[in-house]
């Protein structure tokens, strides 16, 4: 069943201190963005704030889930009723990707900005390297609009202030939530130690790479088990089916691992999940993106207190640094290898990593990261500049 929802023409009740505009994908959409803008929520929620949540696509059914407007990319109308929704509220939290927007590199999000006759938050999620002239256009634009814009890695911050124009007095550096590790479940570690990637699938992930790197592991006592948890991305499944997810296991069952390599497309929700990760080894992150500044999945895991490898993109580079994990060449099975090899084999070297994710972990809880985006808001509306961070 589908309902649409019509523009808010009446003012939303403020019982709480501060009521919060986010536009996003939201729940039951499965993505990252969706799953991130649900966390923040709660967080907001848990800091004595109301959220109301301006859901990007084009089916909404979700009473009392806080959704007071739907986003129809490429229809103008709604875009005009996605800014009317924001600005019923005290501030408006922008999420920003290029591939979240109708128009050529999501630049409809400036015509919502645009039309915000309230403060506004943008958080950027990807901050290219080498943007074309258009997608350069589209970020300088909307953090030109924006009261201030953050970043998710010091990294992050540091190129969009030295590659695009835009003020650096806007932009903050305010860290991924993440759930943390569950302290009531006893992690299972019996029979052979689990290598764990998980999230939405598709090319891009290099999960060849790490089905490549088991040939090496084939003669470890016990051979450790590689677990390739996550749905195929809703996107990649529209257009190819599950071609990518076939061609990986063709390469595990060319390469002889494909006993070793197990894919698992179960729906979990975030208790399961988090389980699942405070099963692992070692967290297997053979990205091949040299641009990600943001990586959901890496702060999960660093929050669940387990070792990570992962290939060397800039976020991995940033939060492994202090010992938390190991970075690796891109498309180098051969580095992923040995790399997994040092954590499972040599001794104490798992051990170390574990204690500085776990020294780390609290960084990223989702009450402190949204208490965070509490006080950028506060500065906002007093009109404070943002310190960066």
């Amino acid at each position: 069943m589908s309902v649409v929802l019509t523009p808010v023409t009446t003012p939303l009740t403020r019982r709480w201190s501060r009521l919060y505009g986010l536009l996003s994908t939201y729940p039951p959409t499965p993505c990252g963005l969706a799953t991130f803008s649900a966390a923040l929520a709660r967080g907001l929620e848990t800091n004595a704030g109301r959220v109301a949540i301006v859901r990007i696509g084009d089916e909404v059914d979700l009473p009392g889930l806080g959704v007071v407007e739907c986003l129809r990319n490429g229809v103008p109308g709604s875009l005009q009723a996605a800014s009317a929704a924001l600005n019923q509220c005290d501030v408006a939290i922008v999420q920003h990707d290029y591939g979240l927007y109708g128009g050529p590199d999501g630049d409809e999000v400036l015509e919502v900005m645009a039309n915000l006759t309230v403060p506004s938050i943008l958080v950027a999620h990807t901050v290219l390297a080498s943007p074309t002239d258009h997608q350069r256009r589209v970020l300088e634009e909307a953090a030109a609009l924006a009261s201030v814009v953050v970043v998710m890695a010091r990294t992050a911050r540091a190129r969009l202030c030295s590659r695009f124009d835009i003020d650096p007095s806007k932009v903050v550096t305010v860290y991924h939530g993440a759930a943390g590790p569950d302290p009531g479940y006893r992690p299972v570690r019996s029979g052979p130690p689990m290598l764990l990637s998980w999230g939405l699938l598709g090319p891009g992930k290099g999960i060849e790479w790490a089905i490549d790197a088991m040939v090496d592991l084939d003669d470890l006592s016990p051979k450790p088990r590689y677990v390739v948890a996550g749905r195929t991305h809703p996107k990649v499944a529209a257009l190819a089916g599950e071609t990518y997810r076939d061609t990986l296991r063709a390469r595990a069952l060319a390469r002889g691992v494909a006993a070793s390599v197990v894919f698992d497309a179960t729906y979990r929700d975030l208790r399961s999940l988090t389980h699942l990760v405070q099963d692992a080894s070692v967290v297997v992150l053979p990205y091949d993106s040299h641009d990600q500044v943001t990586s959901g999945v890496l702060v999960d895991a660093i929050a669940a207190g387990r070792a990570v490898v992962a290939t060397e993109f800039p976020h991995a580079v940033e939060l492994l640094a202090s010992g938390a994990g190991t970075v690796v060449p891109h498309a180098d099975p051969g580095a992923l290898s040995t790399a997994i090899r040092r954590v499972l084999t040599e001794p104490g070297l798992a051990a170390s990593m574990e204690r500085e994710a776990a020294r780390l972990g609290p960084s990223f809880a989702w009450a402190s990261v949204a208490a965070r985006y509490v006080e950028l808001a506060d500065g906002v509306l007093v009109g404070a500049k943002a310190v960066p961070a």
